[in-house]
């Protein structure tokens, strides 16, 4: 066995290990497990040629996120993003443990936290290919799910954001999915905000 696939096998015992569940077309999965593999998926559909560090990164990019409850850090937006920041290193931390234990080198381990911290996004080839995948797959699987439970001020806001930080072809990808026609509308308010 080669080492990414024991890097593969290891992420993916780990992150089956998820309480949470996914029900996709009727067949349940555990949450982290189904979304570390559509994010490979999307890496691998964004970038034929993606690197042994990107391909590690998106399977272990939210390594372990259910043992990090967002309900274990108190409300509002601070809070919020010290979670998200406090997570992103957790999830940098057991990748690189599993990556040593099957024999990478410091350097490729220091390159996954590269771009699991989406570090130089814009500029980093990776990076950014990892941004578009992550919001490839909320678009995919997680968006219409998502949009009816808020107002649509909100919606469009974190849709705009979300639209920023992907680039050409991120986008190329996103308008070409399946939404509702409420999802739709959304996105097309969301880029009308963003060419103002």
């Amino acid at each position: 066995m080669n080492k990414l696939t024991a890097a593969f096998e290891h992420f993916d015992a780990y992150n089956k290990k998820d309480p949470n569940i996914f029900t996709r077309e009727g067949v349940s999965y555990p949450q982290e497990y189904f979304l570390a593999v559509k994010l490979y998926n999307w890496v691998k559909q964004l970038d034929a040629d993606a690197s042994e560090e990107l391909l590690l990164a998106s399977r272990s990019q939210h390594i372990g996120r259910w043992e990090i409850p967002r309900n274990t850090y108190p409300e509002g937006r601070e809070a919020y993003l010290k979670w998200r920041k406090d997570l992103a290193l957790y999830h940098t931390e057991k990748a690189a443990a599993i990556m040593e234990s099957v024999g990478y080198s410091f350097e490729q381990i220091a390159r996954v936290k590269q771009i699991h911290l989406k570090q130089k996004l814009k500029v980093d080839h990776d990076v950014q290919t990892m941004e578009n995948a992550l919001c490839l797959v909320f678009l995919q699987f997680q968006y219409e799910d998502f949009h009816p439970k808020y107002e649509a001020d909100k919606v469009i806001n974190i849709l705009k954001k979300s639209l920023l930080k992907m680039d050409a072809h991120g986008h190329s990808f996103a308008l070409a999915l399946n939404y509702s026609e409420k999802g739709m509308y959304y996105i097309q308010e969301a880029l009308k905000l963003m060419k103002k």
